[in-house]
């Protein structure tokens, strides 16, 4: 009773502040603080349950006329855009409800393919996500960015044309709206969904989320003098004083925090804001609980209850499953920046396929490439240095349901220039890059305030959501355009069937006017990669590519069975071996026969030989279909034989 009698009296004091700043008009990117409108969260909590509500200069609210990329845009804009293409352009557009959020948004999801070439599900596909950490906004972005490519070249381009005719994509430019929009409309960050949580493990619920003290809009840093355990001292790299260097405790002048309160009075600052579940820790694969009862095993923060306990990833997993011809995934974050994919809890060479090891280099080197990234590999050791993940989509993606699948993390934290050649990036660099080449706009000046517990401090630092987590509105094109045209790349990778031939020859003729046949179908891959990984096949997610023979059986009466494919694996019985046909067996015709053929690689031929005995009939027409999980359909192929 008494402890929640404290925590009540330090949350009314620390609202008590909060409500009494005053609106700041600011220069770009600040927000610009809507004191008359509140943001609201559901779910209870045992801290703050609705916020200012901040406008961003950054940031589109209302959808205009174009869409361009100089500006970040909320998932409510983001919606309008692809119900308007849904519109514009009905042929080659999709768009569904494929769940709905925590707080209950929609998540809108489209598919993009020619449908007067074929239904998508008849088509190798990609699936591409964005916004599933709440802040990481620039991976929505991309999603966009590479919507509108396509479809505003559709018909224009040569290439798009040919992969949106041949290929279907899947795009969710937003999967977690409820994070997005806390992010874009109010100063709070927080990981993913808003569901509350006990991030300090002290029974309480998001009870320590930062204040916006000097209501600019955005949580800053602040930092007040400290003689006693201070650990800050002026960067000595920074001739201008902005910036500090951390130093051992007691040796520095400063103590520094994230700006706000110690809400619940634990002698520790905003380690308890909202949510605090991982969506990218919710995975099946390798999950682990958040605490185990032997105190020696492994566990995750941000698990959530139970793998696909949130119905954000839930919907995500539920998709896929349910259209195993996606062969490429890419769901993306901030900011390494990285081309990011799987192991997450081993070394690559432990666990993968080579063959499909193979190919997940083969789009590390091609994504350094177009991007521009310094790094690409796994997530174990070449993001982790041998730390594991778990619940990790990577892993998902590959040893459970078979794919190419990458997390990829765009922008680089203004990491842009190595002014020194020393092979890092500190403070001193990306101070002076943010006064180059971004106007000055990533740093705040420190400017004095006041705290009810530390008395004079000063506020300032890097713009944490559109410097650090994202880049500046005026620098976004480029990155999203860049890891669009990265995953736009493993679409073209995806394979592309097409027919080759059919040859008929005669084998044997018998006696008792029958005659058998040799039947060649053949087809090529006219893609590059396999029709599936070989994981895909262990985990059967995909069925054996097949070819199927539809006879036309016009002209059988009787019940009689006129043709017959024979079965190269069982024994034939001895009156077959004549040719004869039994007067007294009264069977069904088959009309339908298929075989199973091995996968077929990038550029190669797979024959399908079928051996097909024809009894007192001159011929027999048909069409061979030809039928892979992820390499697509080829319907209706015709054959005579004669």
């Amino acid at each position: 009773m008494k402890r929640l009698f404290f925590v009540s009296a330090i949350l009314f004091s620390s609202l008590l502040l909060f409500s009494q700043q005053p609106p700041q008009q600011t220069r770009e990117p600040d927000g610009k603080r809507e004191t008359a409108k509140n943001y609201p969260l559901s779910g209870t909590r045992h801290g703050v349950n609705y916020f200012p509500t901040v406008q961003y200069t950054s940031v589109c609210y209302k959808a205009g006329d174009t869409l361009t990329f100089d500006k970040f845009h909320t998932a409510d804009v983001i919606n309008e855009w692809v119900r308007r293409w849904a519109d514009k352009y009905p042929d080659l557009v999709d768009l569904y409800e494929v769940g709905k959020s925590y707080e209950g948004r929609v998540i809108l999801q489209m598919t993009l393919t020619n449908k007067k070439t074929g239904k998508d599900t008849g088509k190798p596909a990609a699936f591409f996500e964005g916004g599933r950490h709440s802040g990481e906004v620039t991976a929505s972005e991309s999603v966009m960015w590479l919507a509108q490519y396509l479809l505003s070249n559709y018909g224009k381009d040569s290439t798009v044309t040919r992969l949106l005719d041949t290929k279907a994509i899947y795009l969710r430019p937003v999967n977690n709206p409820d994070g997005h929009n806390l992010y874009l409309n109010t100063a709070q960050s927080n990981r993913s969904t808003v569901r509350p949580f006990d991030n300090d493990g002290d029974g309480l619920l998001d009870e320590d989320a930062p204040e916006d003290i000097d209501g600019n809009g955005l949580i800053l840093t602040m930092r007040w003098k400290d003689e006693k355990k201070g650990s800050w001292i002026p960067d000595t790299l920074d001739h201008t004083g902005r910036i500090m260097k951390r130093v051992e405790e007691g040796k520095g002048i400063w103590s520094s925090s994230s700006e706000g309160y110690d809400n619940d009075g634990d002698g520790r600052i905003n380690e308890d804001g909202i949510g605090g579940l991982d969506l990218h820790r919710n995975y099946p694969e390798n999950w682990r609980p958040e605490t185990e009862a032997t105190g020696r095993g492994y566990t995750q923060g941000g698990a959530g209850d139970y793998p696909l306990s949130e119905t954000e990833t839930r919907s995500v997993v539920l998709f896929l499953l349910s259209h195993p011809n996606v062969y490429v995934v890419n769901s993306m974050d901030t900011s390494v920046p990285m081309h990011l994919r799987p192991p997450s809890t081993s070394a690559s060479e432990e666990r993968m396929y080579p063959e499909d090891l193979a190919w997940y280099k083969i789009f590390d080197e091609i994504g350094k490439k177009i991007t521009g990234y310094a790094k690409a590999g796994d997530v174990y050791n070449d993001y982790g240095s041998g730390s594991p993940l778990f619940g990790h989509g990577p892993d998902f993606g590959y040893w459970y349901y078979g794919a190419i699948w990458y997390g990829d993390e765009i922008w680089n934290g203004a990491k842009n220039k190595d002014y020194n050649g020393d092979g890092n990036f500190d403070q001193a660099e990306i101070l002076r890059w943010d006064d180059e080449e971004n106007d000055s706009l990533g740093f705040f000046e420190w400017k004095a305030a006041r705290h009810p517990v530390y008395g004079d401090i000063e506020i300032g630092g890097f713009n944490p959501k559109f410097f650090q987590q994202n880049p500046p509105a005026r620098h976004l094109e480029p990155w999203v355009r860049k890891e669009a045209l990265f995953n736009l790349e493993m679409v073209k990778h995806l394979p592309e069937l097409v027919w080759e031939n059919i040859e008929v020859k005669k084998l044997k003729s018998y006696k008792s006017d029958s005659t058998d046949y040799q039947m060649k179908v053949s087809f090529r891959n006219a893609g590059k990669l396999p029709t599936a990984l070989k994981q895909a096949h262990l985990v059967k997610i995909v069925r054996e590519d097949r070819v199927t023979l539809e006879f036309d059986t016009t002209g059988t009466s009787g019940g009689k069975i006129s043709f017959k494919v024979i079965e190269e694996e069982k024994p034939t019985p001895a009156r077959e071996s004549r040719g004869a046909y039994n007067n007294g067996e009264r069977a069904v015709q088959q009309r339908t026969f298929s075989k199973n053929v091995p996968f077929t690689n990038g550029g190669s031929v797979t024959t399908a030989v079928f051996k097909i005995r024809l009894y007192n009939r001159a011929e027999l027409s048909g069409k061979a279909s030809l039928f892979s999980t992820r390499g697509g359909v080829l319907k209706d192929k015709e054959f005579l034989i004669k």
